[in-house]
């Protein structure tokens, strides 16, 4: 409270979300779609541990946040105080660092060191925990110019002779292969992914943090690979010589079963944390360096030109023969999601909750510039969606902002529609409404007898009535032929607006790389490849 009361007159802008972890979301949001720290603050105990989803997601997708929390007066701590909680212990392995502010005289030069390491190196959340009698000290003020931090460094700078060896290796690659994450993104290298993929003439392929990374109109796009990936970026994976992996983590769900992943490929791997390097599949030239520096000096020791006419049309082959693909009766998904890329034009601010309709989402929204697409990439976090679009609407006004969610994902922050309203924040909401946890019905058709136990949402309110009650418009929408009216109008309102679309019950997503299997295995449509 004494901080607060400060707040109210210091000119900062501030949030109130109805739930702390609605605003570590909505931080997280805001970082993504600037590249900027986002913060969120919450008071002891309770609202702590409440930010701690939020905090866990952003680390697992190495997005810069500042997470600030009350504490009880530091005479109180470990007394098990009213509204104690041990948050800098609960967080510990789920921030790049955390400090307890025992001292008014350290607050300052710890706020710096925190912003510091939150943005530099691979990005990451930190927390500062500050006890209630702190706040109430009076200092000198003192921030510290520079920082002297030992310890803790980041090469961003990369090694020459691995420079070397990994341009040779492209100049000698006669099926080699981008493979794009988060990492692009975040070090501003998506210009020089796109000049080594024209001068090298190099497919490319992303993962879900690096949609955005390369524009998905560009003819030497493949898709996403993994597990919900395209035929033709799967197929590429299993039949490249050379993957060159920039800022990428080789996660399980792009993997499959690792033992078979790229079985011909050698691997060039660029990360900025080198504890990613080799931590899921080996690589042959490891990279220790920022994404935009290293490509920078690969392109500097390349040809200016050349060409795989050969392997580019095997490639364009795979993705005519195997499109993405839905059946049009009734009313799905896809074509909801096609329709709101071309009202759009492709140019929204997409953020989407986690299960069906995310990678629906990825499919069936290309995106051709970066942070234009936020999800809950490492934890799947369900309850994201609609927070994030908070966050990247206050962080770039003017520009339009697309919450996709499912009517499970929704329900995880459904108080927020009064953030939305209290704030005017001009975000659209597309609710898919199918009345399951859908990705876990899908599962459980393939893989457990179709017996969908506790995956049906019963109960679910009539989300319309909902949305009225926050004093938010809202429309319905059931028939094929309503959608794009329906559409119309929600980004044509100002303020925020919901769309709740009646979708299929039992659409899946495909293609689908069973668990444990390899990538060049996959259903589409109900078969396998």
């Amino acid at each position: 409270m004494p901080l607060y009361h400060e707040l109210a007159v210091s000119g900062l802008r501030h949030i109130l979300t109805r739930h702390e972890q609605a605003a570590a979301h909505a931080a997280e949001g805001y970082a993504r779609a600037t590249g900027k720290p986002g913060v969120c603050i919450a008071t002891s105990g309770p609202g702590a541990t409440n930010l701690v989803t939020g905090i866990a997601n952003a680390y697992m997708d190495s997005i810069p946040i500042v997470a600030i929390t009350g504490q009880v007066g530091v005479a109180m701590i470990g007394r098990d105080s009213f509204q104690e909680a041990d948050i800098t212990g609960i967080t510990m392995p789920i921030t790049k660092a955390n400090y307890l502010v025992k001292n008014i005289r350290d607050l300052a030069a710890t706020i710096h060191e925190a912003f510091y390491v939150a943005t530099t190196g691979r990005p990451g959340p930190v927390l500062i925990d500050i006890p209630k009698d702190v706040t109430t000290q009076r200092a000198a003020f003192q921030y510290p110019p520079k920082l002297r931090l030992p310890g803790y460094r980041s090469r961003v700078e990369p090694h020459v002779l691995q420079v070397a060896q990994a341009a040779a290796a492209i100049q000698a690659a006669a099926r080699p292969l981008l493979f794009v994450g988060g990492g692009v993104i975040t070090s501003g290298a998506h210009e020089e992914v796109r000049q080594l993929a024209e001068e090298q003439d190099i497919p490319v392929v992303i993962s879900m943090m690096g949609k955005g990374a390369f524009p998905e109109n560009h003819p030497l796009f493949v898709g996403m690979v993994g597990m919900h990936g395209t035929v033709a970026a799967n197929y590429a994976v299993c039949e490249t010589d050379l993957i060159i992996g920039v800022g990428v983590r080789f996660d399980d769900r792009v993997t499959g079963k690792i033992e078979a992943f790229a079985p011909q490929a050698k691997i060039i791997h660029i990360d900025i944390d080198a504890a990613e390097i080799g931590k899921v599949v080996p690589a042959h030239i490891p990279i220790v360096a920022d994404a935009r520096q290293a490509l920078q000096a690969i392109l500097a020791k390349l040809p200016e030109r050349k060409e795989h006419p050969e392997w580019r049309q095997r490639i364009w082959r795979w993705q005519e023969e195997n499109p993405l693909r839905y059946d049009e009766c009734g009313l799905k998904p896809q074509y909801v999601i096609e329709e709101l890329y071309r009202l759009t034009e492709g140019r929204a601010i997409i953020s989407t909750d986690v299960g069906q309709h995310q990678m629906w989402a990825v499919q069936y929204y290309p995106v051709e510039r970066p942070r234009s697409f936020l999800s809950s990439c490492g934890l799947g976090t369900m309850g994201f969606g609609v927070p994030a679009a908070m966050g990247a609407a206050v962080a770039r006004p003017g520009e339009t902002v697309v919450a996709i969610t499912g009517d499970g994902s929704f329900q995880m922050n459904i108080q927020e529609l009064a953030t939305l309203r209290h704030y005017n924040i001009p975000v659209k909401i597309i609710l898919l409404n199918n009345g399951y946890l859908g990705m876990v019905r899908q599962w459980q058709e393939f893989f457990f007898e179709r017996r969908y136990a506790y995956s049906e949402l019963g109960g679910n309110p009539d989300f319309v009535k909902v949305a009225e009650a926050y004093r938010l418009p809202a429309r319905r929408v059931a028939s094929r032929e309503e959608v794009v009216p329906a559409l119309q109008e929600a980004l044509e309102t100002e303020g925020p607006f919901l769309v709740e679309f009646l979708i299929d019950r039992e659409e899946n997503v495909f293609p689908m790389v069973p668990p444990g299997g390899t990538l060049n295995k996959m259903v589409t449509g109900g078969r396998q490849q």
